[in-house]
C-alpha cells in the first residue's frame, strides 16, 4: 500500500536500520516430531501478527501440528488487512493438507483479496484526510491520535516499516509524559515485530525516565491498573530485548518483576512466555541467594512458575541440588522450548550454562570429589564428565586439578592469608600513588603554576607556565 505523497515530503527520521534477526536463519535445521504441547491454549495466549508468526514457526518445525497451525494462521490473518500474508497461508494450508479449497487462486480467496484491498485503501484514505484536516487547524493531540491511527493501520496491512515511521512522526506533536510512553509503546511494539533488540531497549529507557514513580506490589483494583500495566509491559519487552543480546541476567531480572496480575498483552508475550524465559534465564545466571529471594521464594514471580509446574519443579530440584532429576526434567521439556520462536536461538546456550552451574555447585563444597560418583550423580560417563570440568578449569570458573588416573578432582589449596595480605598492599602502594599525585596537584596550585600545551612545539610537549609569567607576556 503506497505512502500518502505529503508524508514522504514530511521532515522525519531517516528508515530505522532494522538489525538483522538471526531467529529463523539459526534455527531452519531441526523437527519436532510428537512434542508435548497443547497448540490450542498457545494459540489462544496471543493475538495479531505475534500470534500468526509464532504458529508458522510451529508449522514449520513440527509436521504433526503442521496443518493445525497453518488453518490457526490463516484463521487470524483473516481478521486483518494484511492480504499478501493471506494468499501466502492460502497455499502452505493447500500444501499441508492437499485440499484444492484453500488455494490462492481460489474465487473465494480473489474476492476476500480485492475486497480487503478496497477497504485498507478506502481507511487509509479515510485517516490520511482527517490528518489533514488536524494538521490544517494546528491542533497537537489530535495530529498525534492520527500519525498513532496511521501506524495502527499500517501494522494491520503487515506493512511495519511503514508504521515505525507513523509512529515516529508522532514524536513532535506528544504534551505529556503520558503521550511520550504510549509512542515509546507503538515502537517497542513494532520493533520487537521487526526483530530490532537495541531499539526496544533504547525506547524501554525513554518510556521508563518518563514514567511517574509506580508500585507493582499494588492490588489491580488500586486506581493505577493502567499505569501498572504498561510498566509490566515495558518489563516484559526489555526482558525479551536483553535474552535476545544474550545477557540473561539482566533478562532475568526484568522478567521477576513483572507482576502476573498485570501481565495482559497478547500481543507481545503470554504469562506462560514470561515463565518459561525468566526461569530459564535466572537458572543459567542466577546465583543460589537470587535463585532462593528473586524466583523461588517471590510473590510475583512464583505465580508465573504455577503456570509451568514442570519448570518450577526444575529449579527447586537444582536449589536442593537434586541435579540428576532436574537435568532429566529438562531434557524432557527442551522439545516443547524449542517450538519457540525466540528461545530457540538461546536453548544450547542456556542448557550449557545450567548444566555448568550445577557442576561448579555441585563442587563447591568439597576439597576432593571422585569422578565416578560425580557422572553418576549427573547422568553422564566419567571421560564427558571430565572433559567438561577440564574446560571449567580452563575458563577460570573451577579452581581445581584432576588426577585423571585416579578420576578425583581435587579442589586447589587457596592461601587466603597471602592472598589478603597482598591485596592489602597493592591497595596500600595505590593508596600513596593517589596522594603523591594530590600533593603535587596541591603545591602547583599554591604556587600559581599550570601545564598547558604549547602551541609552538612541533612535538606536542607540554609547557610549565606560572601566573606571575603568563602576565608579563600579556
Amino acid at each position: 500500500m503506497p505512502v500518502p505523497k505529503q508524508y514522504q515530503q514530511m521532515d522525519s527520521v531517516e528508515p530505522m536500520q532494522v538489525d538483522e534477526d538471526g531467529t529463523l536463519s539459526q534455527s531452519n535445521d531441526f523437527i519436532i516430531d510428537n512434542p508435548n504441547f497443547d497448540l490450542d491454549q498457545y494459540a489462544n495466549s496471543f493475538q495479531g501478527l505475534a500470534k500468526i508468526r509464532r504458529l508458522m514457526f510451529i508449522a514449520k518445525h513440527c509436521p504433526t501440528l503442521r496443518a493445525d497451525a497453518l488453518r490457526l494462521s490463516l484463521q487470524t490473518v483473516e481478521g486483518t488487512h494484511n492480504t499478501p500474508l493471506f494468499s501466502e497461508l492460502r497455499q502452505r494450508v493447500q500444501q499441508a493438507t492437499g485440499d484444492p479449497k484453500y488455494s490462492p487462486d481460489a474465487e473465494d480467496a480473489v474476492t476476500f483479496v480485492t475486497t480487503t484491498n478496497r477497504k485498507a485503501a478506502i481507511l487509509l484514505e479515510r485517516l490520511d484526510s482527517d490528518l489533514k484536516n488536524y494538521r490544517s487547524n494546528s491542533i497537537k493531540e489530535s495530529i498525534r491520535r492520527g500519525f498513532d491511527s496511521l501506524g495502527d493501520h499500517y501494522v494491520d496491512c503487515g506493512e511495519l516499516n511503514q508504521a515505525l515511521k507513523m509512529y515516529m512522526r508522532a514524536r513532535d506533536h506528544c504534551t505529556s509524559s503520558k503521550h511520550i510512553v504510549q509512542l515509546c509503546l507503538n515502537v517497542i511494539k513494532v520493533s520487537v515485530l521487526l526483530g530490532n533488540w537495541q531499539q526496544v531497549l533504547n525506547y524501554y529507557s525513554k518510556a521508563d525516565a518518563s514514567m511517574e514513580p509506580i508500585d507493582l506490589s499494588k492490588g489491580p483494583h488500586s486506581g493505577v491498573t493502567g499505569a501498572q500495566e504498561t510498566a509490566c509491559r515495558l518489563l516484559c519487552a526489555a526482558g525479551l530485548a536483553e535474552m535476545q543480546n544474550r545477557k540473561y541476567k539482566n533478562s532475568a531480572r526484568l522478567f521477576c518483576a513483572a507482576i502476573i496480575e498485570h501481565c495482559n498483552f497478547p500481543d507481545l508475550l503470554s504469562p506462560y512466555c514470561v515463565a518459561v524465559y525468566g526461569g530459564l534465564c535466572a537458572l543459567a545466571s542466577f546465583d543460589r541467594q537470587d535463585l532462593y529471594t528473586k524466583v523461588l521464594t517471590s510473590s510475583t514471580f512464583k505465580q508465573y512458575l504455577e503456570l509451568e509446574p514442570q519448570l518450577r519443579d526444575v529449579i527447586l530440584n537444582f536449589y536442593h541440588s537434586r541435579y540428576t532429576s532436574c537435568l532429566r526434567t529438562l531434557d524432557e521439556m527442551r522439545s516443547s522450548f524449542m517450538l519457540d520462536m525466540y528461545l530457540v536461538p538461546h536453548m544450547d546456550m542456556l542448557y550449557t550454562m545450567i548444566r555448568n552451574r550445577a557442576l561448579i555447585q555441585y563442587f563447591s563444597p568439597y576439597l576432593s570429589v571422585d569422578l565416578h560418583k560425580m557422572a553418576s550423580a549427573f547422568n553422564t560417563s566419567v571421560p564427558y564428565l571430565e572433559d567438561e570440568l577440564t574446560q571449567l578449569i580452563l575458563d577460570g570458573q573451577i579452581s581445581a586439578r584432576i588426577d585423571s588416573h585416579a578420576k578425583i578432582m581435587y579442589a586447589r589449596n587457596v592461601d587466603h592469608r597471602s592472598a589478603v595480605f597482598q591485596k592489602v598492599l597493592e591497595v596500600g602502594e595505590a593508596y600513596q600513588l593517589r596522594t603523591k599525585a594530590l600533593l603535587i596537584r596541591s603545591l602547583l596550585q599554591k604556587h600559581n603554576i599550570c601545564v598547558t600545551h604549547s602551541s609552538d612545539s612541533k612535538n606536542g610537549d607540554n609547557e610549565v607556565v606560572s601566573e606571575s609569567t603568563k602576565r608579563v607576556k600579556q
